[in-house]
């Protein structure tokens, strides 16, 4: 597989998560204090955007190892699993340049906001069944990551998605 940020180890990335947290929490009340809504909801925008092109190339870059993620969690056969391996980053990655260019952009958080609640819902399951699994969402890097660790970022994820799609939904109901 070819690492894209070959000089980052897995430690860099234990400690780039609760950090990036902490900058965003820091960044989202200065803005909120400023009055600056949209400009908070932007970064949001851009920050899961980051977040979903960066897992998308790391998944198409070796598909047939998130095929192999994908199966670890027994709910799918092996040969919707290895299409899923194919189509998934792409759509990610996808949906990704939607929330930037704000282009599809409800439908991109509707499906992005589906797609991290069905894995949610898979590693519980998967958790709940005694499977010890590797989710493959960021490669090699999130191997090393406790449970707990997956399921707080996925639900910061699932949190920001929901938002932002209640804010669309928000301003286009106040433009009609």
């Amino acid at each position: 597989m070819v690492t894209l940020v070959p000089f980052v180890s897995p430690t860099f990335w234990s400690v780039f998560w609760p950090v990036l947290a902490a900058i965003l929490v820091a960044i989202a009340v200065i803005l909120i204090l400023a009055g600056k809504k949209f400009i908070l909801w932007r970064i949001v925008d851009f920050i899961i955007a980051a977040v979903f092109i960066y897992a998308g190339a790391l998944k198409a870059l070796d598909p047939v190892q998130f095929a192999h993620d994908i199966d670890n969690y027994k709910v799918l056969p092996w040969t919707i699993g290895v299409g899923l391996a194919f189509y998934l980053p792409w759509l990610e990655i996808l949906c990704g340049l939607a929330l930037i260019f704000r282009l599809f952009y409800r439908g991109a958080v509707s499906i992005l906001t589906g797609l991290v609640a069905i894995f949610l819902i898979a590693t519980v399951a998967a958790k709940a069944r005694g499977l010890d699994i590797t989710c493959g969402c960021f490669g090699h890097a999130s191997q090393n990551w406790s449970f707990p660790t997956h399921l707080a970022l996925d639900l910061a994820i699932l949190a920001a998605l929901a938002a932002l799609c209640y804010c669309s939904v928000a301003r286009a109901r106040a433009n009609v």
